[in-house]
Parts: structure tokens; C-alpha cells; sequence
């Protein structure tokens, strides 16, 4: 888990690095990383593309098959529409960098049947935590406030 957790967190550092909002993601089938991204909203002047849905996007078509069979893994709590797709194409398993910064919608996947594992990683915490202080106005735009 931790090895998938990197690549997501190495994820959300390009984001950063890039002048955007610093949450990654990967999407892994069978042990093997078939989809990686990280919120693009600000390079790409977009209104969905959250670091899980680059990911998922960058995977790719997929069957329905696949999905059932993979894991999501995030730097960051999923929002509601992040956690709608995973809903959608019925993935089982997600694993959170953090929650600490923001709790998204962990209990309605838990409800659903979704098994989230929160790991409150500290690099997830530190990066995410120095991005709200640094622009506000970007993550309360990124979460819609």
C-alpha cells in the first residue's frame, strides 16, 4: 500500500510544482499502476479534473470487470463527485492520504460497500496543509465554497 501511496503523493508534487492543486492519484489493477494523475482544474482551466478523476481518466477504457478489480489510491479525502465515479464503475477499495485537511465523502462509500482505508500519511498532511495556507482562495474555489 505505502509503494502506491508515494506514487499518488509524487502525483499531487507535480501538481504543486505546476502551479496547481497538490492531490494525486493512481489507480492500480492486479498490483500494476494503470492510471496516475493529479488535479489539473488550474493548467487545464477545467471544472472536474481532480487529481482521482486524471487518474481514472488517464487509465483509460476500462470494463467493468477491471474496475471491480482494482484499487484507488489519493493523497486527499475524495469530494462527492470523485466518490460518485468510483461509485459509478463500482472500484472497491480506496486508500486516503489524509483526512485531516478535508473530510470528504468516506461514509457514503463505506455505505455503499466501498472498503476505505484512511492512513493520514504526514507528507500527505504537510503538503496539503502548506497549499491552504499558501492560496485559500484556490482551495476554497477547488471545493467549491
Amino acid at each position: 500500500m505505502e509503494k502506491y501511496l508515494l506514487e499518488a503523493l509524487e502525483e499531487a508534487r507535480k501538481g504543486w510544482n505546476s502551479g496547481g492543486i497538490p492531490i494525486g492519484s493512481v489507480l492500480v489493477h492486479k498490483g500494476k499502476i494503470i492510471g496516475r494523475g493529479h488535479n489539473k482544474r488550474v493548467q487545464k482551466g477545467s471544472a472536474i479534473l481532480h487529481g482521482e478523476m486524471d487518474a481514472l481518466e488517464n487509465a483509460g477504457r476500462l470494463t467493468a470487470e477491471v474496475y471491480r478489480e482494482s484499487e484507488l489510491y489519493t493523497t486527499l479525502s475524495p469530494c462527492s463527485m470523485c466518490s460518485g465515479t468510483i461509485l459509478l464503475y463500482g472500484i472497491p477499495k480506496v486508500f486516503v492520504g489524509e483526512n485531516v485537511n478535508f473530510q470528504g465523502e468516506e461514509e457514503w462509500l463505506r455505505s455503499r460497500g466501498v472498503e476505505v482505508t484512511v492512513v493520514n500519511h504526514e507528507g500527505c498532511i504537510s503538503l496539503m496543509r502548506k497549499f491552504i495556507e499558501e492560496k485559500p482562495e484556490l482551495w476554497n474555489e477547488d471545493i467549491g465554497v
